[in-house]
């Protein structure tokens, strides 16, 4: 007499049991390898590009046998009254050209004058090479060009292709600043209330709006030429106490000269091959299958799109509709015609006014 058979239900439930079992092993397997993947991505730029104490004894190295110098060799290698702490940067490198349509010699004597670092008005060799090495950093060309402006980080000193500048209380622009591991997790819609959540008060938030206005009008035909903003996103931005806006990342303010250079030389298929950092596109010429050199949305357009939604969440009443009207003229912005410039300069001095105007008599506004 064989052994008697399970009951049809039971083998249904073992059935049952077992798929669900196996449904769960996998999605628990596939969530692990995800996020081992993620965090092995994460890791390994952070370990081979962001080594601090490699770089600081790289540039000590050089300094001691004299190769570089700077002012701020002292405090790194001898006093270490300056550590390295979070990378920044996951690139290895920047490259900056100036173009023809600046004032070369003045820039020369910007530089010359950042350069001497023990201020004897003479350039040695070793301060000539920390200074050729910093001009490959769109971000220390910036600094130099403003440095008698506001909106960027004042410059405190070098070593080498390493600089130092002051530190930008609040960052980033507005948001909330969560670990990468969070953010991956969290819905649009949500983080966009919780970025709005932690945003200053909205006479606050108008300062800030009008120190980035002020930003693009000096990186627009300046002394030195122009620069194109091809990331403004929030991450880029920070602001003082005082709420006044500070560049914390210039890595993507590049001279106009170079990013004409580099998208001269790419090849191309279709316009999404044409994009520079986040925000800067050109168009594909199909009958060369290479980029144009002229962007599409000037700096002014891409600075009001990312104020839109900040400025528009607990705008008083009484200024809503005309500064809902101003933002969007402003994000039509496009090309780079003549015409175009005088619409910019209107826009952006409407936008100014509009804002200054609302928040003048305010407290706020010092």
């Amino acid at each position: 007499q064989g052994t008697p058979s399970c009951p049809p239900c039971w083998r249904r439930g073992l059935a049952r049991f077992s798929y669900l079992h196996m449904k769960y092993l996998f999605f628990s397997w596939l969530a692990v390898f995800v996020g081992s993947w993620v965090i092995y991505v994460e890791y390994s730029s952070y370990t081979e590009l962001c080594r601090g104490h490699e770089c600081k004894n790289a540039i000590c190295d050089k300094f001691r046998k004299g190769v570089i110098d700077g002012t701020a060799c002292s405090s790194l290698c001898e006093k270490n009254t300056l550590y390295l702490g979070k990378c920044l940067s996951a690139k290895p490198s920047n490259q900056a050209k100036v173009g023809d349509q600046t004032n070369v010699q003045d820039l020369a004597a910007l530089v010359l004058g950042a350069a001497d670092a023990n201020r004897d008005g003479q350039i040695s060799l070793a301060e000539a090479r920390s200074a050729w090495a910093l001009l490959q950093l769109n971000e220390f060309l910036l600094a130099v060009v403003l440095q008698d402006r506001e909106h960027t980080p004042r410059l405190l000193g070098f070593c080498g292709d390493l600089y130092v500048v002051e530190k930008v209380p609040y960052a980033p622009l507005y948001g909330v600043s969560l670990p990468w591991a969070i953010e991956l997790w969290i819905p649009a819609g949500l983080r966009r209330s919780l970025d709005q959540w932690a945003a200053p008060s909205w006479p606050h938030k108008a300062k800030i709006a009008i120190g980035l206005l002020e930003l693009v009008e000096d990186v627009f035909h300046g002394t030195f030429g122009s620069f194109l903003m091809c990331d403004v996103r929030a991450a880029r931005f920070g602001y003082t106490e005082r709420h006044d806006l500070k560049v914390v990342d210039a890595r993507r303010i590049i001279p106009e000269a170079a990013f004409q250079e580099v998208m001269r030389e790419r090849r191309c298929e279709v316009d999404g091959d044409c994009v520079y950092g986040a925000d800067c596109h050109t168009s594909c010429d199909l009958t060369k299958h290479r980029c144009t050199t002229e962007v599409t949305r000037p700096n002014l357009a891409k600075a009001c799109g990312a104020l839109k939604d900040y400025l528009l969440w607990g705008v008083p009443s009484d200024v809503k509709e005309e500064l809902e009207k101003q933002l969007y003229a402003c994000i039509a912005l496009r090309g780079a015609t003549e015409q175009m410039e005088m619409e910019h300069s209107l826009i952006l001095n409407n936008l100014k006014t509009l804002l200054w105007k609302r928040i003048s008599h305010t407290k706020d506004s010092k």
